[in-house]
């Protein structure tokens, strides 16, 4: 960790070492139906939200608006109705905690208030501690396909109240993502194939970034390896890798018996399955330094295999664990045991995670996110502003035998290098900034990790400004043909205040930021 080769997520460098610390980032809270299990959610949601957590929540079994409450003679508020509470507990909360919190807000495709949910952003000020996701299941985007019509199912009674036109939902949900940037997919039935305790219980939701799905009231830790630093001579040090999963895996265990969690019922699940996410930071400024465009077939085959070695390390590291301090207590009714595995020590091992937090600690690029920029401009919270351009430029510059003085401003003026032909070509290759990568491409980079990945993996899906809704829609179908089990959308420009900004005219880019947290709703 002080080599920045190593970060747990932020909850565990805030709070480690405190009375009662509370060391997990990532929680999923059950909403049943009636009014009870919704205000002891808005309740759990706020102790969490109070040591630093972020919680996802399915508001999928809450009986739609209008429908019978017999117990009171009126009728239900529905979904997006009770999600206003939670959104204004979590503005209440934030406001004397040390972070802001964080939610996750799924509802099935299937669902009568399913266009409501879809729609609830076009006011701005609507959710806005929310992400949403909608769960879509293998059968819904087939009927997507084919251009067929499906029920919408009432949960309280099981009946068909309706139905709609699958495509015409999917178009209105690429819509709505093109236009405000909620909600994503989660595809749920890729979600619950890889569960890998289905016997305890269906995964109910995921954390708010969408990467770690968990069962009711499971929570997770998680940690990420800086990639960029394990560069040795040119060359990625395998060796170091190798260990630094090991390590990884060791300390992420370690947090789960040292973290003091806000319910019983979350210590209990936490206890039975031991999940754990190790994933990766860095990867773009790794692919600089070995001289790899981010967007080549090269650098999709170098990405899947770190995560397959990283993946494999991992188990095998879960395995170790259990020979010496024994297996989850699950794993006999895991699918682990069913498909023969040896005892592992934890029910999961990695994930990926934004980053958006630690990225800055370790001072790499976020994630296995592209760069945004060359260069920009870095706005304090006091509204001073510093000029940055990214070392790995300045470096490679250098290298070339290019003077400073004469490319920076040209470099300042758009922050991106790609377009400047006057440029060694060698040196334009390796700084594509994300709108220079495609959609395609982002998608298939998500893919790649994903294919070695237990939980899931958190990555923004970046469109241009002139994007469409058919970019959209390409992206949603590829994700799923691909095997994603989520996938968000962000059109630039798409929302007042982004974090990350590219003002109009010859002006530097403008990094604005609180905490500079790149994922805007991020525990990690």
């Amino acid at each position: 960790m002080a080599a920045r080769q190593f970060l747990p997520n932020t909850p565990t460098l805030t709070n480690a070492g405190l009375p009662q610390g509370q060391l997990a980032a990532c929680f999923v809270i059950p909403i049943g139906d009636d009014l009870r299990s919704i205000l002891e959610g808005v309740r759990d949601m706020a102790l969490i939200h109070q040591t630093g957590g972020g919680t996802g929540f399915n508001f999928s079994h809450l009986r739609p608006r209008g429908d019978q409450v017999r117990s009171t003679g009126r009728v239900a508020s529905g979904p997006v109705g009770f999600m206003r509470i939670f959104d204004t507990t979590t503005a209440v909360v934030k406001q004397g905690g040390r972070r802001r919190g964080a939610n996750m807000g799924i509802l099935r495709a299937d669902h009568p208030d399913i266009l409501e949910f879809i729609t609830a952003k076009r006011d701005p000020a609507m959710l806005a501690n929310f992400n949403l996701s909608v769960a879509v299941t293998d059968d819904f985007m087939q009927r997507v396909a084919a251009d067929d019509a499906y029920p919408l199912v009432n949960p309280r009674t099981g009946l068909e109240v309706k139905r709609l036109m699958a495509r015409e939902v999917f178009d209105l949900i690429c819509e709505m993502a093109l236009t405000t940037g909620d909600p994503g997919l989660v595809f749920a039935d890729a979600m619950e194939r890889a569960n890998p305790t289905p016997e305890i219980g269906a995964l109910e939701a995921t954390n708010p970034c969408g990467e770690q799905p968990l069962l009711a009231y499971e929570a997770c830790n998680l940690g990420s390896i800086n990639l960029a630093a394990l560069v040795n001579r040119g060359e990625l040090d395998w060796t170091a890798l190798d260990r630094l999963v090991a390590l990884g895996v060791r300390f992420l265990d370690d947090v789960i018996d040292q973290s003091h969690y806000p319910l019983p019922q979350i210590t209990a699940i936490v206890a039975a399955n031991r999940k754990i996410g190790l994933g990766v930071m860095g990867l773009a400024d790794l692919f600089i330094r070995l001289g790899i465009a981010y967007d080549s077939p090269e650098a999709l085959q170098l990405a899947e295999t770190i995560m397959a070695r990283i993946q494999d390390r991992a188990v095998a590291q879960s395995q170790a664990l259990a020979e010496q301090r024994g297996p989850f207590p699950n794993f006999a009714r895991s699918r682990w045991q069913r498909q023969g595995q040896p005892p592992r020590r934890n029910a999961t091992v990695t994930t990926v995670a934004p980053t958006g937090t630690i990225s800055l600690i370790a001072g790499v690029s976020s994630g296995i996110e592209p760069l945004f920029a060359v260069a920009y401009r870095r706005r304090a919270l006091e509204g001073e502003e510093f000029q940055e351009i990214h070392p790995l430029f300045l470096e490679k510059l250098r290298q070339a035998g290019l003077k400073e003085a004469e490319w920076l401003p040209r470099v300042l003026a758009s922050g991106r290098v790609r377009p400047l032909t006057a440029l060694p070509e060698e040196l334009r290759r390796l700084f594509p900034t994300t709108f220079e990568v495609s959609v395609a491409r982002q998608v298939e980079m998500q893919a790649a990790f994903q294919r070695h990945v237990e939980n899931a993996v958190s990555k923004t899906i970046n469109l241009a400004p002139d994007a469409t809704r058919e970019d959209v829609a390409a992206a949603f179908r590829l994700a799923f043909k691909l095997g994603l089990k989520g996938i968000t959308v962000y059109r630039y420009g798409s929302k007042a205040g982004q974090v990350l900004s590219l003002p109009a005219g010859p002006e530097a880019l403008t990094l604005a930021h609180e905490f500079a947290e790149e994922c805007r709703l991020c525990s990690v």
